[in-house]
């Protein structure tokens, strides 16, 4: 499933799908597609709708080895269970059915199909905070009812939105009704389902912040691979791609460097950090534990830490995104319109593609910055900015010659 916008990931879900936002070099997607590769599946569908191009266009110029792909639009109805429902033509044997934004690991699909019984299974997860997710109440093995992010939930077993299907589940699908939100869920089919609980990580990202939890995991399986190194210090792992460089610079923590990206000179990367394509990282510039994706400047001494920075965007000399707060309190976000705990006491900017930021500029702990909008030299953001603004500073100055008395 690869049809929905994620509309509390904006800003960056306004210029791509979610599945395609890209953690350790490559998009969400594209995990999720090795993933089930990985776990022996040669055949997939992915059902698509919004920005369907990007996808489609995207996988045309990077095919999974040893994977048929091939596309499918959703119709007008919306929910889980229709996105399933318009694969019925392709799905004629047993079949995985999965989300295209969750980060696992194959190990988990494996064991999803591995004990997989019955018509319907599917995969739950132990988790801390049960109030944030969909959970199921098991009854013998089976999924006996579901709450969906009730306030004081009776079960820590949240839905994966991994499940093993028989082709018999289509004509259950045509037979739903809509639920009270207006749309066809999946979840309305699970009553009976076999439950497979599976261990290890998995993440449904609907924030985010969430994504830096992602990324870590994601960079913590890639090997260390270092190409042009020169002069540098070098504290944890690094996977540079194909062109990319570091030189005269510091890096501590697991690092992946994107294709002909170029760090330094006296650049330091730490954290937990994912630099995308063709980036230029510069002089005394510090990126700390963020999402940097491809074509993206900060060449003069610019800080930006635990932050997610779109495509294309450039930070004018001395820009500073700011992560913590004076109170080491945790970081607050408005995410379309409420404001949200995030539950991180460091946690910077979500800036969307195509931002240019002056030099001096400066972005407050937690603050959004729509796509393309331009932020004038000297500003201070302190609220979220929409997508497409230009933000001016006007100066009240007071001109005298030099010698003169001030007035008043």
């Amino acid at each position: 499933m690869a049809a929905g916008e994620g509309k509390r990931l904006r800003p960056l879900t306004n210029t791509r799908p979610k599945c395609m936002i890209q953690l350790a070099g490559k998009p969400i997607l594209q995990h999720v597609l090795e993933n089930l590769k990985a776990a022996g599946v040669n055949d997939s569908a992915v059902v698509v709708k919004y920005k369907k191009e990007e996808i489609i266009s995207y996988f045309e110029k990077n095919p999974i080895p040893g994977m048929k792909l091939s596309f499918i639009e959703q119709d007008d109805r919306y929910g889980t269970a229709a996105a399933f429902g318009n694969a019925e033509g392709f799905a004629t044997e047993t079949f995985f059915g999965v989300a295209g934004d969750i980060i696992t690991d194959a190990s988990a699909l494996v064991a999803l199909g591995k004990n997989a019984e019955g018509e319907v299974s599917a995969a739950l997860h132990a988790v801390e905070d049960a109030r944030e997710y969909g959970t199921a109440i098991i009854t013998d093995g089976k999924i006996a009812s579901f709450e969906e992010k009730a306030a004081k939930p009776a079960s820590n077993l949240a839905n994966c939105s991994l499940y093993v299907f028989e082709p018999g589940i289509f004509k259950k699908i045509a037979g739903l009704k809509k639920s009270p939100r207006g749309e066809y869920e999946i979840t309305d089919l699970l009553k009976g389902a076999t439950a497979v609980e599976i261990d290890g990580f998995w993440l449904d990202m609907g924030m985010p912040w969430q994504l830096f939890s992602a990324n870590e995991y994601l960079l913590s399986k890639l090997p260390d691979h270092k190409d042009k190194v020169e002069n540098c210090t070098v504290r944890g792992k690094i996977y540079m791609a194909r062109g990319a460089e570091i030189h005269d610079s510091v890096i501590e923590g697991n690092v992946y460097i994107g294709e002909g990206s170029y760090v330094g000179p006296h650049a330091y990367i730490r954290g937990t950090t994912s630099i995308g394509k063709n980036c230029g990282i510069g002089d005394s510039t510090t990126i700390k534990n963020s999402i940097i994706f491809d074509h993206v400047n900060a060449k003069h001494l610019t800080y930006v830490g635990d932050s997610i920075v779109g495509s294309n965007c450039n930070f004018g000399a001395a820009t500073q995104v700011a992560n913590y707060r004076f109170d080491a309190g945790n970081i607050k976000a408005v995410v379309n319109d409420v404001v949200i705990d995030t539950k991180r006491n460091k946690l910077g900017a979500i800036i969307g593609d195509n931002v240019k930021m002056g030099v001096l500029t400066s972005v407050m702990p937690g603050k959004m910055i729509g796509d393309s909008c331009w932020v004038d030299a000297g500003i201070v953001v302190k609220e979220n900015v929409e997508r497409q603004t230009h933000l001016v500073l006007h100066q009240a100055l007071t001109k005298r010659k030099i010698g003169e008395k001030e007035l008043g």
